[in-house]
Order: C-alpha cells, then structure tokens, then sequence
C-alpha cells in the first residue's frame, strides 16, 4: 500500500482489523524486521489493526534528498499516522531508531498513545556516547557460517549473538532482505549530522509500557535505557541474557510472552 506524505510516497502493510498499532522497525531493514516478530502474537489476538511502515530509504520507501534530519522522519511518520488513522487513539512499537522515532511521537502525539512498546530503542543518538558492550557470540555454529555467503557471513556474525539454522533463516527474511535493498548512501547523508533530534526527549508516558533489552546488544545497549525509566511509571523493564539487538529472533519465547503480557495491561486500561 502506499500513502502520500509531504510528496513522499510511504510504503505500508495492514494486517487484522480493530485498534490500530503503529509499527516502525529500525535503521537499515524494513518493515519485515517487525512482521517477523509481532504477527505470530497476533496469531491469537483478534481486534487489532497493525500498520507496519517503511522508513525513508528504507524497503520501498524512497530516500529524498531534502529528508536531511530525524526531525523531518518524525514529522513524515506523524504526518502518515494523521492520514491513516485520522484522529484516533493507537498502540505504538518501535525497534532501535524506530524507538526513538517512538519517543518523539509520544513528545507530540503522546495524548493519542494507549501503550508503547519500545525493542531494543536507542536512546542515545551519538553512538560515540553510548554505553556498550563488546559484541560477544555466545553460541557460535560454524558450520553454519561456512555455507554462507561471505556477505551473508560477516553481517550475520557481526550481529548475532547467538547463532543457529534456524535464527539464520529469521535473521535472512526479516533483516538481511531490507538490509541489502536499502538506499546506503541517503542513509548515510542522514546520519551523517541528523540522526539526533535538534529538541529534548523528556517525554513522560503514563500508561502501559515495555522497554526490551538485550544483555548482549552491542548496537544500542541496555544501560542508556534505565535513563528513561522514570519517564515511564507503568513500564516493565527487561534485559535478556543470550540476546543481542535482534533479541526478538534470539530470545522469541520470551519477547512473545512480554508482548502479549503488555498488550494484557493495555486491555485493563
């Protein structure tokens, strides 16, 4: 589907009817980062209406050269939500720059957002600021790694901490398929100066919240999101050991179980 915004045609997919969640995966991939994870909880869940969205550059959505900084995305998704939900209440769920895309809506928007999901979000723009640790593999298979292409190889290896057929073929048609069709070099004009929002982050988010973290995530982190914490007093706080930024692949029994125990806490709201 497509949906016209400030001249910008979005690519989109709506799956289920009922109350609408906004889904916005993270920097690099597209939209099936997040199918891949959120619609098996779904599998189960009648009454809503996930709209998963690919960001500019990103999957089939074009990069446009006057699209130079986060604040122009953030005001393209508002801009997007406004034209396909116009003016109704919505669940938000965003992974790493899609969390904190996420948290730029909840500072301008954050009066229609019934719940936030925020995966693996990074929290601070300035990844020379960020508290990481090293990448580590804790289950390395390297016969796996060794029928891959060297491409294939590198990035996976690179990313996961964990390692195994089965998280490969995820990591491949969720992840590694956006990956090789982004548009690189607008990617890269983007995060060159505009990655970080010119205004501050102090929202404060009073109803039902996850923030899912990986023990292992080299990308983003876990220790930058306790900062937030106290922005959100009804938010279950997690870190997963044998996870990494694509925790939701690695540790899918227990993201499963966090979501829906979250969209649980919504329903009683």
């Amino acid at each position: 589907m497509r949906c016209n915004v400030k001249n910008l045609e979005v690519n989109y997919e709506v799956y289920g009817e009922g109350r609408p969640i906004i889904i916005i995966h993270g920097m690099t991939p597209d939209h099936r980062l997040m199918t891949g994870c959120m619609e098996p909880v779904f599998k189960n869940r009648e009454g809503y209406k996930r709209i998963y969205l690919d960001l500019p550059g990103m999957g089939k959505t074009k990069g446009e050269s006057w699209i130079t900084n986060t604040d122009i995305v953030l005001d393209i998704v508002i801009d997007f939500i406004n034209e396909v939900i116009p003016k109704e209440n919505f669940l938000l769920a965003g992974e790493s720059y899609g969390g904190y895309l996420s948290r730029g809506i909840i500072c301008k928007l954050g009066h229609r957002v019934d719940g936030v999901l925020l995966l693996c979000p990074a929290v601070i723009s300035n990844m020379d600021e960020r508290t990481l640790p090293k990448h580590i593999v804790l289950k390395r298979d390297e016969e796996l790694l060794s029928q891959l292409e060297p491409f294939e190889a590198e990035k996976f290896n690179a990313i996961q901490v964990v390692q195994s057929k089965e998280i490969w073929e995820r990591y491949r048609d969720e992840i590694l398929s956006g990956i090789k069709i982004v548009d690189r070099s607008f990617l890269d004009n983007l995060c060159k100066d505009g990655y970080g929002f010119s205004f501050q982050l102090d929202e404060e988010f009073n109803k039902p919240a996850v923030i899912i973290l990986g023990r292992q995530d080299s990308s983003v982190g876990y220790k930058d999101a306790w900062s937030i914490l106290d922005n959100y007093p009804r938010a279950t706080f997690a870190v997963l050991d044998k996870a990494g930024h694509n925790l939701q692949i690695e540790q899918a029994g227990l993201f499963n179980s966090l979501v829906n125990e979250w969209l649980e806490r919504v329903n009683e709201s």
